[in-house]
């Protein structure tokens, strides 16, 4: 795993070399192993590398032995033996035993075309000096990131924004758009960021550019939903168990010590059991708890441990765990309100003391179905059919009066939350949903200033989901459950999930593979009817079947509780002091965005227990912090790196 930025410029000028490692010098937590930089006639080159393969020889940039086409890539490469079995059949020497060497001799036969054929996870920027054209990609699911910017004088891209953000000409105009949408979905979705004019590249997308050309971006994967399995549902749950086998042997291919994060879940339990079947030695795994029970896992972790005999580590995550948080803000680059990443992040360092790369269960709440709010989708198209307009209204005011409490899986919580969303129609019921702990567009208008909501449409910011569940619908004609399942990953997975590990992860300079988002695997995942996978009755039927006999029970078919921390109890008790200090400080409230009495009735009314403010307050620190360390605070070439 490693970092990598450059410059490309329109003139064809040769870009200064001390600007792009002044880039890579703010990625050093991604790659601390080394560091490599190449400028040449159009474009610039630097990676920071964390060693995985051939530790010796896969040093970056590296060219094709000719001097022609040069990459400086991020990530794995899976299949690159086969590959470079394939290339050598074709005449392809190579010096080292790296996938990197593969990769560029791939691209420089096949170009754009090159990324069909690769079976990993990755970013990467390759430049080919005969036809100095530069290109730009990142893999299916989106596990690494790549940002980039564009101007009168050329393209620059990152790994990570603040790589960007050295540079005097990166933009730094906030998108209050953005905002908006960090607001509704805890993070920034899509390919915009939080800087007017800095861009995401999409997963499974390639940006091709040359000097006095527009970016051309082109996508060169996705799911067809519409093609389902022939297979029988007994062979289907052995054929998942096969293509999960051969996803994890491949991501246990490595030079460094491995390890699982271990939730207690069931995808994180799938992982660890394929592990123990794929290797001599015992699985070293790891796992995070807290100390109120209602949040705790660990004992399930245990269980799993003890039954394939694994290297078990754990840590308890206590309130004081929030000091980390400048430090956090820090390395997401963007506001990032998925307050998880906390003990993503501790779980991670814990890993890294042992370990240099973790697999994970990431993917299969998505692809299989996991969240409860899926089944709540089939329980809204019964609602709706079974009740009048008037009888909706007459539930929504009648469990009004249902107390929230703070236990996050409290029944009434539940009905209320359903009653007040099933009066919309189903697109507009699982925005409700999916928001429901952050703020929904009435919510944002109220806590904003008069000056800022002029700025922006709250509605604009609801539409970005919406439109993801309408093409489900009326392009490809897919029921309710699986237009969700399609927006998810889509948007969740790739640009909240896999942000979180990504980053959580490489601040400890820590690998995460994902073995339940191979492309085999998420393929055939789609293919599944949905009724193998949700039911008024269960969510991930198939899987959780699959693994019956292996895994026990009682991981198997536990209610989920999902990865996430005590901020609830938290804010009321131990950071109540800490919430109000940072958020009604007046640097804060001095920014403009939302009125002092809108936050303080957020935070009042949340210690009170009148409403269960836990996520919004999170958001709203973490939108703070990211100013303090990003934008007020910005680290200078030279400085002491954050890690």
């Amino acid at each position: 795993m490693c970092g990598i930025a450059g410059i490309a410029t329109a003139d064809g000028s040769t870009p200064e070399l001390g600007r792009v490692r002044a880039m890579t010098e703010t990625l050093v937590h991604r790659g601390p192993d080394g560091e490599g930089h190449v400028a040449l006639p159009g474009c610039a080159l630097g990676h920071r590398r964390l060693s995985i393969i051939d530790l010796t020889g896969g040093t970056q940039p590296m060219d094709d032995g000719h001097a022609q086409c040069w990459v400086a890539f991020n990530g794995e490469i899976y299949n690159f033996l086969e590959l470079r079995r394939d290339l050598e059949s074709r005449g392809h020497q190579f010096r080292t035993r790296s996938d990197t060497e593969v990769l560029v001799h791939l691209i420089a036969e096949r170009g754009a075309g090159a990324m069909p054929f690769l079976r990993g996870m990755f970013a990467l920027a390759s430049w080919d000096a005969r036809t100095r054209r530069l290109l730009l990609a990142r893999d299916r699911a989106g596990k690494k990131p790549l940002y980039w910017f564009q101007d009168s004088r050329g393209l620059y891209f990152a790994s990570e924004i603040k790589a960007l953000l050295t540079l005097p000409n990166c933009p730094r105009e906030i998108d209050a758009e953005s905002l908006d949408r960090y607001l509704t979905y805890e993070a920034v979705p899509g390919t915009q960021t939080i800087f007017k004019g800095v861009h995401r590249l999409a997963p499974a997308s390639t940006l091709t550019w040359s000097p006095g050309s527009d970016p051309q971006i082109t996508s060169y994967w996705s799911i067809d939903w519409s093609r389902k399995t022939s297979l029988s549902y007994d062979a289907a749950k052995e054929r998942l168990r096969e293509l999960i086998l051969d996803a994890t042997r491949a991501r246990l291919i490595a030079d460094v010590p491995l390890g699982a994060f271990l939730s207690g879940g069931v995808d994180s339990s799938v992982v660890v059991a394929a592990m123990a079947a794929c290797s001599s030695g015992p699985v070293k795994t790891f796992s995070i708890g807290f100390p109120q029970k209602e949040f705790n896992e660990t004992a399930y972790a245990r269980r799993v441990a003890e039954q394939f005999a694994t290297q078990h580590e754990e840590f308890i995550v206590e309130p004081n765990a929030v000091d980390v948080l400048p430090k956090l803000a820090w390395h997401y680059d963007q506001p990032f309100a998925d307050s998880s990443s906390l003990a993503t992040y501790y779980v991670s360092r814990m890993a890294r003391q042992h370990v240099t790369v973790a697999l994970n269960g990431d993917g299969g709440d998505e692809w299989f179905g996991g969240y409860d709010r899926y089944r709540a989708l089939l329980a809204h198209a019964t609602y709706q059919a079974l009740t009048t307009p008037a009888m909706r209204a007459l539930a929504e005011r009648a469990t009004r009066w249902f107390p929230e409490g703070s236990r996050r899986e409290s029944l009434p919580r539940r009905i209320r939350r359903f009653a007040d969303a099933a009066r919309e129609p189903l697109a507009e019921f699982n925005l409700r949903v999916v928001t429901h702990r952050h703020f929904e567009a009435q919510e944002r208008q109220g806590l904003y200033s008069d000056a800022f909501a002029e700025t922006v449409a709250p509605a604009n910011a609801d539409g970005f989901l919406l439109a993801l569940m309408q093409e489900g619908a009326t392009e490809l004609g897919l029921d309710p459950v699986e237009q969700a399942l399609r927006a998810d990953t889509l948007m969740y997975l790739p640009d909240v999930l896999l942000v979180k590990v990504d980053i959580a992860s490489m601040a400890t300079s820590l690998e995460a593979r994902s073995p339940l988002l191979d492309t085999a695997v998420v393929e055939f995942a789609a293919s599944l009817p949905r009724s193998w996978k949700v039911t008024s009755r269960d969510n991930k039927r198939i899987l959780k079947e699959a693994y019956a006999g292996i895994l026990p029970n009682d991981v198997l078919y536990r209610r989920k509780m999902g990865f996430s921390l005590p901020i609830a109890h938290w804010f009321r008790h131990e950071l109540y002091g800490y919430v109000r200090e940072i958020l009604l400080d007046q640097r804060s409230v001095g920014r403009g965005y939302f009125r002092r009495e809108a936050v303080e009735t957020l935070i009042e009314d949340h210690r009170a227990g009148r409403r269960n403010n836990s996520s919004r307050l999170w958001s709203l620190l973490m939108l703070e912090h990211w100013h303090r360390e990003i934008l007020e605070a910005p680290r200078l070439p030279g400085e002491a790196v954050r890690t």
